[in-house]
């Protein structure tokens, strides 16, 4: 179980002794305290875009799976343990058929990108000053990404989002899904677990945005890619 799920447990657990010890507990202010749970969170984002949330139990934890025309998106969250401290990550994750191997990378520009600079890792300009200067922009054809992000409604929805992490990855490595050649991933994530239903709702209209995007710049095909991310 994630460290941050075990500390809810334990301030849970604490606060539901101490007013069973008073004479009863009060769910509107264990509510109010800790806010909806991830779970209410995500069914209720599965009611509104018409996706599909499944149990995978105390081990595998939640998914929510979502389509839009040919493609599969899978929201889920992971956690990643170092020995004494955990991290957990909210993670959006849709494979498609790669047209032309074109990959990028978008992240907010913050106290590590000037040393990516100085060690030659150069991000590119695709022509939106204002955009150009809050996020460092990768990618293996410039021309593809000016055309990628000359999509007024992608920067907008990257730009309201108070942390992000977009890349094109060619799978999930050992321990996840291998794809079969030609298939990549549109892959979001972020430190902690999202429970902030209009962040959720603009992160999958942002999804379905770059894919149809990536159509419209011939580098995918609308084409079902025959795979799914794992949890």
């Amino acid at each position: 179980m994630p460290i941050e799920r075990l500390f809810d447990l334990g301030r849970m657990i604490c606060i539901g002794m101490h007013y069973l010890y008073r004479g009863g507990i009060d769910m509107g202010l264990l509510r109010e305290i800790f806010g909806p749970s991830q779970h209410e969170v995500w069914e209720a984002l599965c009611q509104e875009i018409g996706a599909d949330l499944i149990d995978g139990g105390f081990f595998k934890g939640t998914k929510v799976v979502a389509e839009i025309k040919e493609w599969v998106i899978t929201l889920d969250t992971y956690t990643v343990s170092t020995g004494k401290t955990s991290t957990t990550y909210t993670r959006m994750r849709a494979p498609y058929l790669n047209k032309d191997g074109f990959k990028f990378r978008i992240y907010r520009k913050g106290i590590f990108s000037n040393i990516g600079k100085l060690l030659g890792l150069q991000d590119i300009e695709v022509g939106y000053p204002e955009f150009d200067d809050q996020f460092i922009i990768k990618g293996n054809d410039s021309d593809k990404l000016v055309g990628l992000f000359s999509n007024s409604r992608i920067r907008k929805l990257i730009e309201i989002q108070p942390d992000i992490s977009l890349e094109v990855k060619d799978d999930e490595g050992w321990f996840g899904s291998e794809f079969p050649e030609g298939v990549d991933e549109l892959y979001f994530q972020v430190p902690g677990i999202i429970k902030d239903m209009d962040r959720l709702k603009t992160l999958y209209f942002l999804f379905a945005e770059v894919l149809n995007q990536l159509c419209l710049i011939d580098s995918a095909y609308e084409d079902s890619p025959d795979v799914t991310a794992q949890l």
